[in-house]
């Protein structure tokens, strides 16, 4: 017996395959492709300011910038201003990697609203990013951080940062502070000098670099105190590491 024909309405009632539509599939192929370049551009960025070539300007220095500054290397650089800066601003620098996670269950559980910004945080928003309160910067912070602690070393980390941080207004580097605030030069810094320039650094642009502050003498001590337990150890130079008890 022949088959009948089923009625047209029977077609049309049926479910349709499910297909993605070609439009979003598109945009997920063209979205996951930039991302990938971004993120090479991103990681090849970091490799050349970590082992080829010292930044040679930022964004904040490129629009704020007024006295003349020079690269000055680590080992011209007085060790107690690498140990001061580190004090100052991120004393578990050796232990982490990137991010201080105590630091921040700490002022989340006490409800505070400073940041808890690690010096490689700091380090890459100042060189590869911009100034102000953003989620987009943020997010890109939070990309380049563990680059930035995977390819270059700590050392490297506190030596870039002494470079392009602001010491006062329109005072960016080391160099330029040293001569700026006290008519020296890095190499030349003593302790309470250079706990005196740590001690401008959260707020460059209204404190003065006054080695009698408070905060300075806290800075000079907490800088001792590191250079004492070994928590300058990653940074420091090797004659300093050998100097200390244990030290190889």
């Amino acid at each position: 017996m022949p088959r009948q024909p089923l009625p047209p309405y029977v077609d049309e009632l049926a479910p349709a395959p499910a297909r993605r539509p070609g439009l979003v599939r598109w945009l997920a192929r063209k979205l996951r492709w930039l991302a990938l370049r971004v993120f090479a551009l991103m990681l090849a960025l970091v490799v050349l300011f970590g082992w080829v070539l010292n930044p040679p300007t930022t964004w904040t220095i490129h629009t704020e910038g007024e006295l003349p500054r020079r690269w000055t290397r680590a080992a011209d650089i007085a060790p107690v201003m690498l140990r001061s800066v580190v004090a100052a601003e991120d004393a578990n620098f050796c232990v982490h990697w990137g991010f201080d996670m105590a630091e921040i269950r700490r002022v989340i559980g006490r409800g505070e609203s400073r940041g808890a910004s690690t010096l490689t945080q700091q380090t890459a928003k100042n060189v590869y990013l911009w100034q102000g309160r953003s989620w987009v910067r943020k997010t890109l912070e939070a990309i380049y951080t563990p680059m930035i602690e995977a390819v270059w070393t700590k050392r490297r980390i506190v030596e870039v940062y002494l470079n392009v941080a602001e010491f006062g207004p329109g005072v960016f580097g080391i160099h330029a502070a040293a001569a700026h605030h006290f008519g020296t030069t890095p190499e030349r810094l003593s302790a309470r000098q250079a706990a005196a320039l740590a001690a401008v650094l959260p707020a460059p642009k209204t404190r003065g670099a006054d080695p009698r502050s408070a905060r300075a003498r806290a800075i000079a001590d907490g800088a001792e105190t590191i250079r004492r337990d070994g928590r300058a150890a990653c940074f420091d130079p090797p004659s300093d590491a050998a100097a200390r008890p244990g030290g190889g």
